[in-house]
């Protein structure tokens, strides 16, 4: 899956559906008693986010232009609206990395690419809801509840809720489906003091962001974290992509005061376009390849995510 695997200086060691990961090339040939996973070891990873979009657990062709660069650029910009929260980026001058001589991040991969330091990744998926609806307001039709979280009744779909909820799920092994679980199974997970950490640092930054897209008349209706510990410290550290099109569900302020539609009241500036027409146009046999997206179908999602990053950024 990865668009290319060799870059000067780096070694390709893993790919997901939509980012490939490189470490160090030196750090694999340095030192032979570095044996096993090279994430496992290497202090740092350079993660690139390419262009490839995915939906119903499939990689589709083609992909989005220009989106690896997009998504990169609105995390760099949050991580820089969110000074008080530690992240994983990393910086060369760091005294635990100067000292390795890293290379440089390739020229071809600086707009996509971003110099991350390794973390012992927590197994839970921070989810924090502020509106009710995807897979929340199906759940909530079922049984009242997101996450055994009671909420009052009567909802619709797209209603803001009483006040942000922390409704977390367990990082399945790849290829499976993550799971949503309470609260006390994160307990079991990670212990009393990190789950609590979790959770308050979630709904912290939910509120942050909330904020701060509000003053740009966009609304944050819900959105997913990680974070790890720092292998030197032990501080729980916000990780992977933050608050991006991809990991959130973002809608225009304005249309959703005045759409006269639920669809048009809750338009993303995701890839929500690509899932409406799989959706039409696929039966999801996972057997048979998904079908290839139409033009205009990459086109208007390429346009939902230029115009969020312009809407929040102003780049």
């Amino acid at each position: 899956m990865s668009e290319t695997q060799e870059h000067a200086g780096w070694t390709h060691v893993y790919s997901g559906k939509v980012r490939d990961l490189y470490v160090p090339t030196k750090l694999l040939v340095d030192d032979d008693s570095w044996t096993g996973d090279p994430l496992t070891f290497s202090p740092v990873v350079l993660v690139v986010a390419t262009d490839r979009v995915s939906a119903y657990d499939q990689v589709l062709s083609p992909a989005i232009p220009g989106k690896g660069a997009m998504l990169t650029s609105l995390t760099r910009w949050w991580f820089d609206q969110l000074p008080q929260v530690p992240n994983h980026l990393a910086h060369p001058l760091d005294d635990r990395l100067e000292v390795l001589g890293l290379p440089e991040v390739p020229a071809e991969l600086a707009e996509r690419g971003t110099l991350c330091r390794t973390l012992d990744m927590f197994p839970v998926e921070c989810v924090v809801r502020g509106y009710l609806t995807g897979s929340g307001f199906k759940e909530y039709q079922a049984t009242g509840a997101i996450g055994g979280l009671p909420l009052p009744a009567g909802l619709a779909n797209g209603d803001r809720l009483p006040e942000p909820i922390y409704t977390p799920a367990w990082k399945a092994p790849l290829g499976e489906h993550d799971v949503n679980v309470s609260y006390d199974r994160t307990v079991e997970l990670v212990g009393e003091v990190v789950a609590a950490q979790l959770r308050e640092l979630s709904l912290e930054i939910f509120a942050l962001a909330s904020e701060i897209a509000e003053a740009r008349g966009v609304i944050l209706a819900d959105t997913k974290f990680e974070f790890g510990a720092d292998r030197a410290t032990g501080i729980v550290t916000l990780a992977d992509e933050v608050l991006t099109s991809d990991s959130s569900r973002y809608w225009d302020a304005e249309a959703y005061a005045t759409a006269s539609t639920p669809e048009l009241r809750m338009a993303s500036f995701d890839k929500q376009i690509v899932r409406d027409w799989l959706a039409a146009n696929w039966d999801q046999d996972v057997s048979e390849e998904p079908p290839t997206l139409p033009h205009e179908i990459v086109e208007q999602t390429a346009a939902r995510y230029r115009e969020l990053l312009g809407r929040l950024t102003g780049a």
